[in-house]
């Protein structure tokens, strides 16, 4: 199983790697090592600490992570690879084509910076040839979270009929973990924004929509930024902007929090104003805690809110709309709490964990 960080790894897909290990697998797992590859170890999990650059374009550093992929699956020799974000998927793909590997996974969760919007590209085409070529070979399964990512990449010419095509609502959540939980008092209501800092999670435009607010609201809300500045990311939020947009009082940022159960059960509103997503674990989440949700109607978000049931979705881009809908829950207590129940169904019906990591075991033994 191949990913970009350990941290990434570990919230998305460390049960599946832990269940398949139970299953008599010999699971290894490859990413960059940023301090917690002892979490994945200690389940008896093969760590490899395995770098490259998430966004870099450069030709010659792009040539080095090629060769990186193909002297860790010579080293390795696995029956099958699972690539997890797109720079795996893509030249992890190449490489197991060109050795011959027998089984490929390849989990599209997302397609990222380079077909965010209209953005048009070099590096997007270089992507989509690798693609064709990655994919293009029997023994290939790819895991789509929603319906729109899969028509991108077959208007492009990327999937095979040789491939198979599987859809997965996300990585699933653990909803005894995550389980419903009362709202805190609702005093101050709190808005809560969990991601890694990207514009393309539309912090502007929260920024904005809180802006909007502030004079009428400042006494009554509180907007809660969880989640670290990416700043190795081309999309990423300059800490200095966070640091200006909070005040520790009607804006709080907390950075990076490993525990995110009690973030989740400190707020009365999940928001995120995405411009596209794969399917954001953060409103899974958000969903098994039993919270109201306040979203784009942005492929991969959309799937998570039934609008006006368990939440409320907005165009992408938006800051008035955005604020006005926090404003209609803000307003509105028991609307909260009766959109907090039905998210918690949701979660039920269409989030479990325990489904998600059966899909996996299945098709990794397909596979073989």
């Amino acid at each position: 199983m191949v990913a970009n960080v350990d941290w990434f790894f570990i919230s998305h897909r460390l049960c599946i790697a832990k269940e398949t290990q139970k299953k008599g697998w010999n699971v290894v797992v490859a990413c960059e090592d940023t301090g917690r590859r002892e979490e994945i170890e200690k389940q008896g999990i093969r760590f490899i600490d395995f770098r490259f650059s998430r966004s870099g374009t450069s030709p010659l550093t792009e040539v080095g992570t090629l060769l990186g992929f193909l002297r860790l699956y010579k080293s390795v020799k696995p029956s099958v690879v699972h690539h997890i974000t797109l720079k795996p998927v893509i030249y992890g793909s190449v490489i197991a084509r060109h050795l011959n590997i027998k089984g490929v996974v390849n989990a599209i969760s997302g397609l990222g910076y380079n077909f965010t919007g209209d953005r048009v590209s070099k590096v997007q085409r270089v992507m989509i040839k690798l693609m064709r070529y990655g994919f293009n070979r029997p023994n290939l399964t790819l895991i789509f979270q929603n319906a729109d990512d899969q028509n991108v990449l077959m208007e492009f010419g990327v999937i095979s009929s040789k491939n198979n095509i599987e859809r997965i609502k996300g990585s699933g959540v653990d909803l005894e973990l995550f389980h419903q939980s009362s709202f805190p008092d609702f005093g101050i209501i709190k808005i809560l924004l969990p991601i890694r800092m990207l514009w393309d999670k539309g912090v502007k435009e929260l920024r904005e929509a809180s802006e909007i607010l502030r004079s009428s609201y400042q006494s009554r809300i509180q907007f809660i930024l969880a989640g670290l500045a990416d700043e190795d990311n081309k999309a990423g939020v300059p800490a200095s902007y966070l640091n200006d947009w909070q005040d520790g009082n009607y804006v709080v940022w907390l950075g990076y929090q490993k525990d995110m159960v009690k973030v989740y059960q400190d707020s009365h509103i999940v928001v995120l104003p995405s411009y596209r997503e794969g399917m954001p674990k953060t409103l899974i989440e958000a969903c098994a805690i039993g919270r109201a949700i306040i979203t784009t109607d942005a492929i991969g978000c959309r799937e998570c809110v039934d609008e006006g049931e368990n939440g409320l979705k907005v165009p992408v881009y938006s800051v008035q709309p955005l604020a006005d809908a926090i404003e209609k829950l803000v307003l509105n207590p028991n609307l909260i709490k009766e959109m907090g129940n039905k998210s918690r169904i949701k979660a039920v019906e269409e989030f479990d964990v325990v489904t998600v990591i059966k899909n996996h075991l299945r098709i990794y033994s397909e596979l073989l």
